[in-house]
């Protein structure tokens, strides 16, 4: 039992105990909020007290046992038919939050059952008591599908807004932006992506300033319906919602979040404002739903830049701002995919040029070298020629355009940082969320537990907090513990996979080409034990990331909830910092295993190397293992998009199909029994999607070398990314709640570290990974003489001279081969060759590594030296040129300030001044006529 639960149950037993049999047959009156004058009107109806009639909260308030709740209803407004009204049933309030609740019928006999819907019942009557004490106004209305299903539409007065709004520093128009607009050279160019302004005009550029009440007559408040939009309201509600209590001399049974975990209410959200696919009837509706879905949502828009400003002002900073870095994120691929594009083209047009790859398909070179056996016993030779294809396959990714592409991604990497940073201060001023760290209220559950008294360093005031500096660090540690356990067990999980590899390569190299038939004789090329090996390996790897994925998330929410951050921004980059840790191992470590990890401790054929005493390390294809690296990118990213699709498009679809088929009716319903048909959005909904895409940006750069068409495969599935979860808020959600958010938060610094491990890894991908750096080495030094046979630097003779000899008589009794293939002659063929660079047999320092191994890795390090200074030292002239706040942002920064110091601070002063100098004047002229006021003066 949760600890909510167990709560729960104990006030159960405290409200209702064992043998009140009476108690249990009452029925308590819901509070709907009725306005002046009608508490009268119920309290005539109720009539006379009488045994019927019991005490709610004292001798004044009511309850109502089932007899006597008919009359119920007339307090409850009915539905008048206008399918598309947000308004009351007055047509002037406008509804700014629903809350939903069931009526639940008794069960005699079940005592638990009814303490629980008593309890439920009393902490709503309560909850909505306050409510209307705090200044909220309530209407009831009965589901036209369900009717116990009740809905309680709340309307925020303007008093209450302004009161609110100068609590939560909410900044408003305080004067129109008087400064010149810099237009965009490129405005002939991106008019054609550009969104069509006929029907989503630009927004009215304001200066603003935290609404103060006392200088309200300063701001733009000529229309008061236009001055909080509807996204405002809602969030302002909400802070209400999240402070009222709903337990009588409680102050730690708050907020409308218990209340739905407890199932008192089924449901609280603020409206959409329209249907989707058809405009409201109602000329006051902006139909901005209706406006993002056609203009924004729709497929045919791909091509088209998003209306950030509409969706800022519809689903607020937050949702805004995910958009905008994700289109901005997504512009900036379409870079580095075209340049991938190119790389990989190129590969493909110098195929048949590669000198490497053509003398491995050659049957005069490869089809003559016997290759050795790679496991013992079953293991057989084979011919070098057989990888034929993996080799030719290689050639296009592992060539000295890869070599030009991983240099370019790095400083692609820095260039997007430094301007997302400059998009991203223009989208705070203009969203009015520059200073929003100093205005971020505490969340309710920080403030539940506040009970430690504590002096504020700044205010020299006491205030209460939930943890002393020692509790603080407990927390910490215990947090870190356990995310270091989780990440240990993603470890064990990728040495499973290791062991997996090792014994199903045993496997597969013994019976695999007996199990191919007449049918599948075309693959055999193809499908090669390594090959098999591969595939199936990081199909098993991805299935144990995502069930790894779906426990640690959990445990991730479970720890930062332990954790009692201060503010929901707090909580977000504490759980943002816990979930990409875990990710990151928990994606990138078998791709870490393949690059850097397979075929390098291998040993040499008459001496390998055991994992555990037993299976015997894997080796790479004789090309490298730069394929089986690009599969597992492959499968890994294609399979986390299509899961991610079912996951967040497909559920959602079904479930809404699902609901509208058991509540198929032609009768019209009200705009919020149509939303509450729709889907909650799930809490860290947009939590998830940074995280997909912060996983993706690190698949196209950490490992870019390996596979050029990364980027350019994120850039398409981006391009389907922003349209999916725009028709999914639009359309399959209820309306989000407005949040404010000042940037990406905990992303942006993850991301640097990205850009500089990716910087990082594909120089040791390049240098350890592929052959180039082997390749160049023999193609500047080795080919020619003195070390070489010829003239010029050539490659004909790279794969002789990077095949060592062994001879087989050295096998020992366990590696030996048990069989041998039928055109293998053990009088003649007295050697064979394996992938590495050591001396032959018969050398004085036989199966030692030889000098061109030294040399080789004497230039794969010069070159990760290199690389990474040249990367970081552009990288670092690039982020020192672009500066990160745009200078006209800082003008119209300084011009805002400026105003709001002229017109809301020095106002007031001028009118102290005239005050006083009027005074003093009277008090000259005529001493003893001082007023009261002059002397407040």
């Amino acid at each position: 039992m949760s600890e909510v639960d167990s709560d729960e149950a104990q006030l159960e037993m405290e409200e209702f105990p064992d043998g009140d049999e009476e108690l249990f047959e009452q029925t308590y009156i819901p509070n709907y909020g009725t306005m002046p004058g009608e508490q009268e009107q119920l309290a005539t109806d109720l009539g006379p007290y009488n045994k019927e009639a019991t005490y709610l909260f004292g001798p004044k308030s009511r309850l109502l046992t089932a007899k006597g709740a008919g009359f119920m209803s007339k307090y409850m407004v009915e539905f008048d038919g206008n399918e598309d009204s947000v308004f009351f049933a007055d047509g002037q309030r406008r509804i700014d939050f629903v809350l939903v609740y069931e009526e639940e019928l008794k069960k005699p006999g079940d005592k638990k059952k009814m303490r629980a819907i008593l309890s439920r019942k009393r902490k709503r009557a309560f909850f909505q008591a306050n409510l209307k004490a705090s200044g909220l106004q309530i209407e009831a209305t009965r589901s036209v599908l369900d009717h116990s299903c009740i809905f309680l539409k709340l309307h925020a007065p303007w008093e209450l807004l302004c009161r609110h709004a100068e609590t939560l520093h909410i900044k408003l128009p305080l004067h129109s932006n008087d400064m010149k607009q810099r237009t965009s050279r490129f405005n002939c160019i991106t008019k054609i992506f550009s969104v069509n302004e006929d029907k989503i005009p630009p927004e009215p550029e304001y200066f603003t300033a935290p609404f103060e009440m006392e200088h309200i007559n300063s701001f733009q408040t000529a229309d008061r319906e236009s001055f909080f939009p509807p996204a405002t309201r809602s969030r302002i509600v909400k802070y209400i919602l999240n402070r009222c209590e709903y337990k009588k001399g409680n102050s730690r049974k708050f907020g409308i979040t218990k209340l739905l975990d407890s199932k008192t209410y089924s449901a609280a959200y603020p409206l959409h404002d329209c249907k989707f696919n058809q405009k409201s009837s109602d000329p006051s509706c902006h139909n901005d739903r209706y406006l993002l879905y056609e203009e924004w949502a729709h497929p045919r828009n791909f091509y088209k830049l998003q209306p950030l400003d509409l969706i800022r002002k519809y689903f607020g900073e937050k949702i805004g701002i995910y958009f905008a870095w994700l289109g901005f994120y997504t512009g900036m691929l379409a870079i580095a995919g075209f340049v991938g594009l190119v790389c990989f083209i190129f590969g493909i047009l110098t195929l048949d040029r590669n000198t490497w790859s053509q003398e491995v398909c050659d049957p005069a070179i490869g089809g003559l070298m016997i290759m050795c056996p790679q496991c013992d016993g079953e293991c057989t030779y084979w011919r070098l020629n057989i990888t034929c294809q993996s080799s030719r396959k290689l050639s296009i990714f592992d060539n000295y355009g890869t070599l030009v592409y991983a240099v370019f991604m790095g400083i692609w990497v820095t260039v997007f940082l430094e301007f997302w940073k400059r998009q991203q201060a223009e989208l705070e001023y203009e969203w009015d969320t520059v200073e929003l760290e100093q205005e971020e209220p505490r969340r309710p559950e920080y403030e539940a537990k506040c009970t430690i008294p504590r002096r504020n360093p700044i205010t020299q005031e006491e205030e209460l907090v939930p943890y002393s500096a020692c509790g603080r660090c407990m927390r910490i540690v215990c947090g870190g513990g356990t995310v270091l356990f989780w990440i240990s067990l993603i470890i064990a999980s990728v040495v499973a996979i290791i062991v997996y590899r090792l014994a199903v390569f045993f496997e597969f190299s013994a019976n695999l080409r007996k199990a191919i038939d007449d049918d599948l004789e075309p693959l055999k090329e193809y499908l090669t034990p390594q090959m098999a090996t591969s595939v199936t390996a990081s199909i098993i790897n991805f299935l144990f990331i995502m069930i790894l994925n779906m426990l640690y998330e959990r445990v991730a929410i479970w720890i930062t909830n332990f954790e009692l951050p201060r503010t929901q921004t707090d909580y977000e980059n504490s759980l943002t910092v816990k979930m990409f840790l875990f990710q990151f191992v928990n994606y990138y470590s078998s791709c870490f295993y393949i690059a850097f990890f397979k075929g390098k401790i291998v040993g040499y054929p008459g001496k390998p190397i055991y994992w555990l005493g037993r299976f015997r390390n894997e080796e790479c294809d004789p090309g490298g293992c730069l394929v089986e690296l690009s599969t597992q990118l492959l499968v890994i990213m294609g399979g986390k998009a299509i899961w991610n699709n079912v996951q967040e498009v497909l559920i959602p679809w079904l479930k809404n199909l699902i609901a509208r088929c058991r509540k198929k009716s032609e009768e019209k319903l009200p705009r919020w029994e149509q939303d509450y048909q729709l889907q909650s959005i799930p809490k860290l909904g947009l939590f998830y999607e940074y995280l997909e895409m912060v996983i993706q940006f690190g698949f196209a750069t950490i490992f870019v070398a390996s596979f050029p068409l990364a980027p350019l495969l994120a850039l398409i599935n981006n391009v389907i990314e922003i349209r999916v979860d725009a028709w999914k808020i639009t359309t399959q959600f209820r309306r989000i709640l407005a949040a404010k958010a000042q940037d990406i938060g905990a992303w942006l610094p993850i991301l640097h570290g990205v850009a500089v491990f990716a910087a990082v890894t594909n120089a040791l991908i390049i240098a350890f990974t592929s052959d180039m750096i082997p390749r160049l080495v023999y193609y500047w030094a080795l080919s020619v003489q003195p070390f070489g046979e010829h003239s010029s630097p050539t490659m004909r003779g790279y794969i002789n001279t990077t095949l060592s000899v062994f001879r087989v008589t050295d096998f020992s009794n366990v590696s030996k081969p048990i069989n041998h293939p039928s055109w293998f002659d053990p009088e003649t063929d007295t050697t064979c060759r394996y992938r590495d660079l050591r001396y032959p047999p018969g050398h004085p320092l036989q199966y030692e590594h030889s000098l061109y191994f030294w040399h080789v890795m004497a230039a794969k390090l010069a070159f990760i030296i290199i690389m990474e200074h040249v990367v970081f030292t552009v990288s670092f002239l690039v982020s020192y040129w672009i500066p990160d706040v745009p200078t006209h942002i800082k003008e119209q920064i300084k011009r805002e300030s400026y105003l709001t110091q002229k017109l809301l601070h020095e106002r007031n002063i001028t009118g102290w001044h005239k005050k006083m100098a009027a005074t003093s004047k009277n008090l000259i002229k005529n001493p003893m006529s001082l007023t009261s006021t002059d002397m407040d003066v």
